[in-house]
């Protein structure tokens, strides 16, 4: 070993291994430091077996060493040959404890051995040795590990994979590969996409689910651990499932203490920040660069891309540009101006909040999977009612939304920096409304996946657009004439919060004094009389709740809890009421919304002496409302039991509206007292249908309907993903004649749903096999009158009505 090299590289994952590669094929004087006996610790590590990917796909490799996608085994081969074969310079068991002196003149000082001299540091270690742990009751059990080694090992146990990372899938898909383990594996997602993970392991992920290898249970997280137990928090409520084993594989954070023990700045104080660097890597401490995961750039081409150019910057080459500089060239070459590549990245990371934390190599990833635009004024960005959920951002110029379909020329105005379709990407909607350039515009189109990955892993950005979510849906809530700068203090202080279903928000009898808006999910209002919780009202996403004791400084005067999983904004109750003060409309408004509750406090309270069996049948019929769907539902249909006469009309007439393929089944489903919730969508406010379909062929129309379009693949996500199975997985209906074919000249199977033989036969006739689409209730949507089922109904059993419209205690009034 020589005491003194021109660079010393700090870690041999590929990153380092690169790096080392490099400068050994220049000739330059160098030391590859690794503290373990091998080379690559962390894909050392890797499940045995694993498919290790080469992504992005469309990126050129830069670097001395190989690297095509393949088993962890023949990839760890191939580079120990080569690095033997280059003559790399690699000093094992060599644990780094410090970093001292300047550039030009650095001492690495080793835990054990002779310290290294060198010129230049570059830091290649990774995050891995840093893992998140989790931080629930029990989880110092040994049952958790935060390692997985082999897969194979492990033999007919219940094994929880906590994280949707892309370690965490592929734990769970090396435990579930060989049905001759009989391992009953499960993988939690605390959401509903897999923002953190590669789209190829999200469709391997969802090939294991449909076949029932893998159990994903989507929004949901640990909530204790317990001997053989793991008890979940769901969007239904808690649930205890068997669990012999924890694979907790929740992320990495850098190694700050050593990082900054060095000299180095981070880009902010955030747990998950990473370096600050220059383009060249080169740290704030000059003459130390930092390149890999460290970096923020996990993916093994990108390091490997780093670690041969940071050599190269060393040896003088200034001029060296990434390797992903043309594609971004490409995506850059329509915008009006003639930047480089660095100027626009610098533009966009200037110009727009969410991206302002970003490094310069963030910047590049997330540009490989986002657009560019450029608006002439008056040109049309997207149009009210079109399906989309990607995130667009302002980086120059300004739009202007459209808040009047009836009346374009209402518009209200959105700044350089700010974003828009925010509400696609978080709730699945169509675009809410029609959006043009106010004035010559450039904007950033992140995709779905690009906006999820960015706010999951950029605390500033999530908090950005968190922010602007809160903002805008206080505006449209509360109008009255109100601006931005009005509830810019009520948003400073917003904190959002997750609540379980059944978990009361606000309880009656209480001091505290906040007011709440759901954001996500629903809530139920329940008073208590005579001991007993009364069902007074149905609060929905978008509603607000708590301002009765804010104005009137009284104590809660009814229980608000969750109807479903759900999430609330917390809003301090002192600056609601500065507000107030400050706007008498709003006021007048809260005022009038209040009024509307007392009323009905008022009317229990003066008959809770007789009200007696009626109430309590209410408030239990609409608690198995509330239990059967109606708690997340926008449109459900409920029969009458006591005026139902049995004729099927509403399921023939679905039929008929429907190719001969009902989307009704009125004997399926719960029945409480004279209430009957069949088989039939409820059009979610958050649908779970939507979450994982591939071709994104489940969108929502203009007047809140479910539907899904022809893009369908009949991957069957869809109905396992549906709690209350209302989908089915079908042949796409043959056109069935019409009734009056059918009377007058016999052509077709008749009134109602075609009968499987006749469809099948009519499929024999087509020369192309008619694959499975997945088939569910749509309102009807596009047929004059509305649903047909109801339409149909000769009594009036069937009716569509939304919860907030049926479940009131009001409605007992109005029947006084």
């Amino acid at each position: 070993m020589p005491q003194s090299v021109r660079v010393a590289i700090i870690g041999s994952g590929p990153a380092g291994l690169s790096a080392a590669g490099r400068a050994a094929a220049l000739g330059m004087s160098h030391v590859l430091i690794e503290k373990s006996d091998h080379l690559s610790d962390t894909i050392y590590k890797y499940q045995r077996g694993k498919h290790v990917m080469a992504t992005p796909s469309n990126l050129v490799l830069r670097s001395d060493l190989d690297f095509e996608a393949g088993k962890r085994e023949m990839i760890l081969g191939t580079w120990d040959r080569q690095a033997e074969e280059g003559k790399l310079n690699v000093l094992f068991n060599a644990e780094v404890t410090g970093i001292a002196g300047e550039k030009g003149a650095f001492v690495v000082t080793l835990k054990r051995g002779e310290p290294v001299h060198a010129e230049a540091i570059v830091l290649a270690i990774g995050t891995q040795g840093n893992p998140n742990l989790l931080r629930i009751p029990g989880a110092d059990l040994p049952q958790v590990q935060y390692q997985l080694d082999d897969p194979g090992e492990y033999y007919d146990e219940h094994i929880t994979v906590i994280g949707s990372g892309d370690a965490g899938i592929e734990n769970a898909l090396g435990l579930a590969a060989d049905p001759a383990q009989r391992n009953v594996v499960t993988i939690l997602n605390r959401g509903t996409d897999f923002a953190r993970a590669k789209g190829a392991n999200v469709k391997l992920l969802e090939e294991a689910e449909r076949e029932g290898r893998i159990s994903v249970r989507r929004e949901t997280s640990p909530a204790e651990i317990r001997a053989g137990e793991l008890v979940l928090d769901t969007r239904d409520g808690e649930e205890v499932i068997r669990c012999d084993r924890i694979i907790a594989r929740t992320g990495s954070k850098p190694p700050r203490d050593f990082v900054e023990a060095c000299g180095i700045d981070f880009t902010s104080a955030e747990r998950d920040a990473f370096p600050a660097l220059t383009p060249s890597f080169e740290t704030t401490k000059p003459g130390i660069h930092v390149i890999g995961a460290l970096a923020g750039y996990p993916l093994i081409k990108h390091c490997m891309n780093q670690g041969h150019d940071v050599i190269e910057f060393l040896n003088g080459n200034t001029a060296l540009k990434p390797a992903d500089e043309p594609i971004l060239a490409e995506k850059f070459a329509g915008l009006p101006g003639r930047r480089s590549v660095d100027e626009w990245l610098a533009l966009f990371n200037r110009n727009v909040v969410i991206l302002q934390d970003l490094s310069m190599l963030q910047m590049r990833e997330l540009m490989l999977d986002s657009t560019v635009h450029s608006y002439a004024r008056g040109e049309q960005v997207f149009e009210r009612n079109a399906p989309g959920s990607s995130m667009f951002a302002i980086a120059e110029g300004s739009v202007l939304v459209e808040v009047n379909p009836n009346n374009p020329a209402v518009t209200v105005p959105i700044g350089q920096g700010s974003i828009f379709g925010e509400v696609g990407l978080i709730s699945g909607r169509r675009r809410g409304a029609t959006i043009r350039a106010g004035e010559q515009t450039i904007c950033l189109e992140l995709s779905r996946s690009a906006a999820l990955k960015l706010i999951a892993t950029v605390p500033s950005a999530g908090r950005a657009v968190n922010r602007i979510a809160i903002e805008r849906q206080l505006l449209q809530m509360f109008g009255s004439g109100l601006a931005k700068e009005d509830v810019a203090e009520l948003v400073d202080q917003a904190e959002v919060m997750d609540v379980r279903a059944g978990q009361a928000v606000i309880s009656e009898g209480s001091e505290d004094k906040d007011i709440f808006v759901i954001r996500r999910g629903s809530m139920v209002v329940e008073k208590d009389i005579g001991g007993k919780p009364v069902f007074l009202s149905y609060l929905p996403a978008g509603s607000y709740f708590g301002e009765m004791a804010v104005i009137d400084g009284s104590r809660r005067t009814a229980t608000v809890k969750a109807a479903i999983k759900s999430e609330v904004v917390r809003l301090p109750g002192e600056a609601f009421m500065t507000l107030l003060e400050r706007k008498p409309r709003l006021r007048e408004k809260a005022l009038a919304d209040m009024a509307g509750r007392r009323e009905i406090n008022a009317f229990v309270e003066t008959r809770k002496d007789s009200f007696g069996g009626a109430v309590d049948m209410y408030s239990q019929t609409a608690q198995f409302l509330v239990d059967n769907g109606i708690g997340e539902a926008t449109d459900v249909l409920l029969i009458d039991e006591t005026l139902c006469v049995g004729c099927d009309n509403c399921e023939k007439a679905c039929a008929d509206s429907h190719d001969g393929l009902s989307r009704l089944d009125r004997e399926a489903g719960k029945t409480y007292a004279h209430l009957h919730v069949p088989t039939s969508c409820r059009h979610c406010e958050h649908p779970h249908c939507m979450a994982d379909c591939p071709p994104n062929a489940i969108k929502r129309g203009a007047d809140g309907e479910v539907f899904i379009d022809e893009t369908c693949i009949g991957c069957g996500n869809c109905q396992r993903n549906c709690p209350y199975g209302v989908i089915r997985m079908d042949a796409r209906p043959t056109e069935k004649p019409g009734l009056l074919n059918w009377i007058f000249f016999g052509f077709g199977p008749g009134p109602g749903e075609a009968p499987l033989a006749w469809r099948k036969k009519q499929a024999a006739k087509s020369e192309v096999e008619t694959p499975k689409v997945a088939i569910k209730c749509d309102m009807c949507s596009g047929i004059e009158g509305g649903p047909a089922c109801v339409r149909a109904c000769p009594t009036g059993a069937a009716i569509r009505v939304g919860p907030e419209r049926f479940l009131s205690v009001a409605r007992l009034a109005g029947d006084e």
